[in-house]
């Protein structure tokens, strides 16, 4: 009979306890043990047993756990003698900032002298040792989360060490779990400087000057840059996705989700759960499949993206709307299953995601929500960076994106639809009907700037309106947008993928009086004459030919569109 799955339980004596269904991950002990590192920061995208992991490595290491070896005598760590002496015998402070989601600076500061004060009371029977001397109005005020000063917080964990290393006689080990949580909303919520020389403090006298500390171990799901936080953390070792370390030890393998599957009799959908959960790649092993949709998988028996609602989208929305002509375009590609190749750094500067593409595709790979395809290194000669190919990581992650996508037009999705309606049959007055009140709250979601200028209207509309539809004319139409054809480059094209559709080019144009331009319907025509005279249409008469081939013009000013067109043959004989 098959183990009961607990969806979303993530500690790991429970779990043990409970006989619940767990794939034995304890290897991971020994091995981070014997690599010896002091501080080690291991990036995982969300859900892959971070959290679990580091319950763990608590259950096993702490002295509060010291008569518990039940819990690991049928696994694979207990099969060694020195393990087995080293189980319970440390004292372990363990932090977790995954719920530190705050919208100010104040907020984080407080929830994490919170999380501190958790800690501190864990321990308050230090306050009755006489052998150890304690700073009892120091001890007090950390407990109770008011720490007198910044200072003092920052030093709180250091001085919790020490009084832990005199009481039990042993340095510490210190788990951080999420420790990039309240760095995300830090960067979303504009407190980012304030909050990072805060934590960059906290983390210097915890993890390099804290003479008490034996070990560390930190998860996250970025590699937030050194410059932002670990400027003076020389003792880190980083493991991310693309590392050799620790390959196995998160996400489950082939062999593992079989073993799975044929437990829950379930074997017979492997090619399927293959198709929707595998794809992940850390280090030198290629197939890691994602743990959480497998669990759901296993409960539910029903392929669906399940990895996708664990968490806010919120930066990924932000990154996407605010993101450039080239992002936006390469984003098209991947949506229909292409790949795409870039340069970047794994590690995540926040501050830069604005203004690097580099910085926007390391985001993307280290959440999980692409894969590498390929790896080329660095070409000195040409002082070039490492190159990677890029794809979506699984099925599951192309429709959660989709779905992504599809949300940015929630509010007007009646307008929506009825534009692509009236687009499809060629309804001239039901699109310009319906766009206008598309284009309204459409170009509002996607204004990034502070101060953007009018020629930036349509170009802000269109990138965000083409990703709606690549996802919502998947299959009938090929969607791509500013790419060469003819003489130029066009805004949007729509290539038929089968026979009876028409092929359709878009040109947007912004209202310009120096242009002799005298209302919106001058600069419609204006953007028709331009797909006209730079051959924008060259390419489709040999899939659709002539008589198959229309063309629109979107003028706009302000928030108001225009739109004029219709066959391309009516108005080449026009111009």
């Amino acid at each position: 009979m098959p183990r009961t799955v607990a969806v979303g339980e993530q500690d790991f004596s429970k779990i043990i306890e409970n006989q619940y269904f767990y794939i034995d991950k304890t290897y991971f002990i020994k091995e981070w043990w014997e690599n010896g590192d002091t501080v080690t920061l291991i990036t995982r995208p969300r859900r892959f047993g971070k959290t679990l992991t580091m319950y763990l490595l608590y259950d096993f290491f702490s002295v509060n756990y010291a008569c518990r070896s039940d819990l690991f005598a049928h696994l694979d760590i207990w099969k060694e003698d020195r393990y087995r002496k080293l189980q319970g015998t440390y004292p372990v402070i363990f932090l977790s900032f995954a719920g530190v989601k705050a919208a100010s600076f104040e907020e984080a500061y407080t929830d994490i002298c919170g999380l501190i004060a958790r800690e501190y009371r864990k321990y308050a029977f230090l306050l009755k040792e006489e052998r150890i001397q304690i700073a009892k109005g120091q001890f007090m005020r950390i407990m109770d989360g008011v720490a007198a000063s910044v200072s003092e917080c920052k030093a709180a964990l250091v001085v919790l060490s020490e009084y832990l290393y005199h009481y039990y006689g042993k340095k510490v080990i210190i788990l951080l779990d999420e420790y990039d949580t309240p760095m995300q909303e830090a960067y979303l919520n504009g407190y980012w400087d304030t909050f990072t020389r805060f934590i960059s403090g906290l983390f210097n006298l915890t993890f390099k000057t804290n003479p008490y500390l034996e070990r560390a171990v930190m998860t996250g799901i970025t590699r937030v840059s050194r410059e932002s936080v670990f400027s003076d953390l020389n003792n880190l070792a980083v493991v991310t996705t693309t590392t050799k370390k620790y390959v196995t030890a998160f996400g489950f393998t082939e062999v593992e989700v079989l073993e799975a599957l044929c437990e829950f009799g379930l074997q017979e959908q492997m090619q399927n759960v293959k198709c929707w959960y595998d794809g992940f790649r850390f280090g030198t092993c290629s197939s890691i499949y994602n743990p959480w949709s497998i669990t759901q998988f296993l409960d539910e028996k029903v392929l669906a993206p399940y990895w996708a609602n664990t968490s806010s989208n919120s930066l990924v929305e932000k990154l996407m709307r605010e993101a450039g002509t080239e992002i936006k375009t390469a984003v098209e590609d991947l949506l229909q299953n292409k790949t795409i190749c870039v340069q970047m750094d794994e590690q995540i500067a926040f501050q830069e995601l604005d203004v690097r593409s580099d910085a926007v595709w390391s985001f993307l790979l280290a959440s999980g929500y692409l894969k590498i395809t390929k790896y080329y290194d660095i070409d000195p000669v040409c002082d070039r960076g490492s190159s990677y190919e890029l794809a979506f990581t699984n099925q599951e992650v192309l429709v959660a994106f989709r779905r992504l996508v599809q949300g940015w037009f929630a509010k007007q999705r009646y307008e929506y639809n009825g534009f692509l309606k009236a687009l499809l049959t060629g309804d001239l007055k039901g699109m310009n009907a319906y766009m206008n009140q598309v284009a309204l709250s459409t170009v509002s979601f996607f204004d990034s700037a502070k101060k953007p200028s009018v020629q930036a209207e349509p170009e802000r509309f269109y990138h965000g309106f083409v990703l709606g539809l690549v996802v919502d004319l998947a299959g009938r139409y090929r969607v791509t947008s500013n790419r060469e054809s003819g003489l130029g480059r066009y805004d949007v094209l729509l290539e038929p993928c089968g026979s009876g559709d028409d092929g359709i080019i878009l040109e947007f144009k912004v209202f310009d009086a120096t242009d002799g331009e005298k209302n919106l319907n001058d600069t419609a025509y204006a953007a028709l004459r331009q797909v006209i005279d730079k051959e924008y249409a060259a390419g489709l008469q040999t899939v659709c030919g002539l008589e198959h081939i229309r063309i629109y013009g979107f003028a706009f000013c302000g928030k108001e569109v225009l739109i004029e067109g219709g066959y391309l043959k009516k108005y080449r004989k026009r111009y």
